[in-house]
C-alpha cells in the first residue's frame, strides 16, 4: 500500500534513513549513496524552525510553456552579444530594474516588479522532458519521456499534492475540498496534435491513475492561424492559441453535465444500487484496485453534482472587460479559468501551452523562430501573464496564490540557418518565473553568461523549483512515497530556493 509518512526522518516500519544507508548498497531508483547521504542531511536541516513562508500559498497556478521559450527572447536578453546570438529582436526595460525583457512583451514588462525571475535553471537533459521538469524522477531518457506508462516515471507535482491532501483529509488534518485538488487546462496533455506518440509528465504513475489530473476541455472556435509544417505534414487550420472566439468556456468532459435523461433523483438511485452491489462484494473494498475504484466513483459523483466547479469553468459568467484583459486566446482564457478556480477553492491548477495541430509546435521553435515569436507566441503570453498577475493582485489573491511559469529547458544561444531560422533544445541554462504565494516581489536569482549559454551564478535544478513549490504549499519535499516495488522515495531530491522567498 502506498503511503506518505509525516516524518522527514523515518521510513516504513520505523527504519531510519541511517538504517537505509547501511543496507542500501545500490541506492534506490537511480539515487546513489552520495545522493542519499545528501538527502539525509537535507532532512535533518528540515528539523529546524521554518521561515514564515512555509505553507504561505493556499493555491498554485502552474504554467508550463511546452516546447520551451528561448531564454534570450524572454527575460534574459543579450543585447551586447553578436547578432547570431542576440537575434533580430531587441529588448525593453521592465518595471523590475536590471531585468530587461523581449521587445515583444511590453505589457508583460509592466508586472515584472511583482515577479521573481530565475535566470539560472540548468540540467543535463535537452529533451522535451516534461516528466523531468514536473516530477521528482532523478534521471530521464527519450523512451521514458515518450511513454507515460514507463515504470521508471515518477508522479506529477499536482498528483503528489492531491495524494498528500487525500491523506490529510483521511486523517482529519484537512477538510474535504469542493473543487478537485488537481485540475489541468485546457485539454488533456499531448492530445491535440499528430506526428508523435503521447508524452510523459502530468500523470500520477505509481500513485495510481485516480490521482491523475482532472482534465478540462474547451468550447470555442479558433479564429486565427499560422501554417505549420513537420516533415511532409502541414497544418493550415486556425489555432486557438493564436485566437479564440469570445464565447469560449471550459468544462470537465462527461462529468460536469448530466446526460439529459439522468435527473439528480435517478443519480441518487444509481448510487444506491452501486452501494448494494458493493456490499455483496466486500472483498473488493479491501483491495488496492477497489480503493482506486472508490476514489474514482466518489470524484465522479462530486463532479456531477458540483455547481461550484461548473460555474468556475464557465467563463461566460465573467465580466467582458476581464476576459479582454487576459486576451482572447486559449492560453489567456485558460489563465482566467485558473484564477476563477483559485477563487472557488482550487489547490493545484495547471495550465499547459501545449502543441496544437502538429508535433513540434507550441514553443518548440526549431524553425521560423521569429515569425512564430511575433505572430503565434509572444502576443498571447504578453497579455495573459499581465492579465493574470494584475487580476490576482487587484483581487487580493496574489499573496496567497503561487504562480509559476516554467518549461522543460531553454533554447540554443546560436540561431540556426534552416527553414526561416530557429533555436534548438538547450538545457544548460534557461529561465522561469515565480510570483506571489510567499515569493519576493521584484527579484532576480542567478545569472547566465554573456551569451546566454551557461550558468554564470547560482545554478538551479528544476528539482529545486519543485522543492520550493512543495515548500510554499506547506508540504515537506523530503516526505516519502512508495513506488510499485514498495521502495521508499522522496517527493523530490532538491533544495528550496531560499533567495526567492519573501
Amino acid at each position: 500500500m502506498l503511503s506518505v509518512l509525516g516524518s522527514a526522518r523515518k521510513l516504513c516500519g520505523g527504519m531510519t534513513r541511517r538504517d537505509l544507508l547501511r543496507i542500501g548498497g545500490l541506492g534506490i531508483a537511480g539515487m546513489s549513496l552520495a545522493d542519499l547521504a545528501n538527502w539525509q542531511a537535507l532532512a535533518k536541516a528540515d528539523d529546524q524552525p521554518r521561515p514564515k513562508s512555509f505553507g504561505r500559498a493556499k493555491s498554485i497556478i502552474l504554467i508550463h510553456l511546452y516546447g520551451a521559450p528561448s531564454q534570450i527572447e524572454f527575460v534574459d536578453p543579450k543585447p551586447d552579444a553578436p547578432v547570431e546570438i542576440r537575434g533580430e529582436l531587441g529588448s525593453i526595460p521592465s518595471s523590475l530594474p536590471g531585468c530587461d525583457v523581449c521587445e515583444l512583451l511590453p505589457t508583460f514588462a509592466k508586472v515584472m516588479d511583482r515577479t521573481t525571475v530565475l535566470r539560472s535553471l540548468t540540467h543535463p537533459y535537452p529533451l522535451h522532458g516534461v516528466a523531468y521538469a514536473l516530477t521528482g524522477v532523478p534521471t530521464l531518457d527519450l523512451p521514458a519521456e515518450l511513454n507515460p506508462r514507463d515504470p521508471r516515471n515518477w508522479p506529477f507535482f499536482g498528483s503528489v499534492v492531491d495524494y498528500v491532501e487525500a491523506e490529510r483529509v483521511a486523517s482529519g488534518q484537512s477538510p474535504r475540498r469542493e473543487i478537485p485538488t488537481n485540475i489541468a487546462l485546457p485539454f488533456k496533455f499531448s492530445s491535440r496534435r499528430v506526428g508523435e506518440v503521447p508524452r510523459a509528465g502530468p500523470y500520477a504513475t505509481f500513485l495510481g491513475a485516480e490521482y491523475d489530473p482532472v482534465w478540462t476541455d474547451y468550447v470555442g472556435t479558433a479564429t486565427k492561424g499560422l501554417a505549420k509544417t513537420l516533415g511532409d505534414k502541414r497544418f493550415d487550420d486556425n489555432d486557438p492559441y493564436i485566437g479564440l472566439s469570445e464565447g469560449s468556456h471550459f468544462y470537465v468532459p462527461a462529468a460536469t453535465n448530466l446526460v439529459d435523461d439522468v435527473t439528480l433523483d435517478r443519480l441518487e438511485r444509481r448510487k444506491s444500487l452501486v452501494a448494494q452491489i458493493d456490499s455483496a462484494r466486500a472483498h473488493l473494498a479491501t483491495s488496492s484496485r477497489g480503493k482506486q475504484l472508490d476514489r474514482y466513483r466518489q470524484m465522479t459523483y462530486e463532479l456531477l453534482e458540483s455547481d461550484k466547479l461548473r460555474n468556475a469553468l464557465d467563463l461566460r459568467k465573467e465580466d467582458t472587460k476581464i476576459r479582454e484583459l487576459y486576451g482572447h486566446t486559449l492560453f489567456g482564457q485558460s489563465c482566467l479559468a485558473a484564477r476563477r478556480l483559485v477563487e472557488a477553492g482550487g489547490r493545484v491548477i495547471s495550465v499547459f501551452w501545449d502543441e496544437y495541430g502538429l508535433a513540434g509546435s507550441g514553443w518548440d521553435t526549431h524553425y521560423n523562430h521569429y515569425p512564430r515569436m511575433r505572430q503565434e507566441l509572444c502576443p498571447g503570453l504578453d497579455q495573459a501573464w499581465y492579465g493574470l498577475i494584475t487580476d490576482l493582485d487587484q483581487r487580493g489573491l496574489l499573496d496567497d496564490t503561487l504562480v509559476v511559469c516554467t518549461s522543460e529547458h531553454g533554447r540554443t544561444p546560436t540561431i540556426t540557418t534552416g527553414q526561416g531560422g530557429g533555436r534548438d533544445h538547450w538545457s544548460r541554462v534557461y529561465a522561469s518565473l515565480l510570483a506571489g504565494g510567499g515569493t519576493k516581489r521584484g527579484h532576480v536569482v542567478g545569472a547566465s553568461d554573456k551569451q546566454g549559454g551557461d550558468v554564470l551564478d547560482r545554478p538551479i535544478s528544476p528539482k529545486d523549483l519543485l522543492a520550493t513549490m512543495y515548500y510554499l504549499l506547506g508540504i515537506d519535499h523530503h516526505q516519502i512515497v512508495h513506488d510499485n516495488l514498495s521502495r521508499p522515495l522522496p517527493l523530490v531530491d532538491g533544495e528550496v530556493i531560499w533567495e526567492a522567498l519573501a
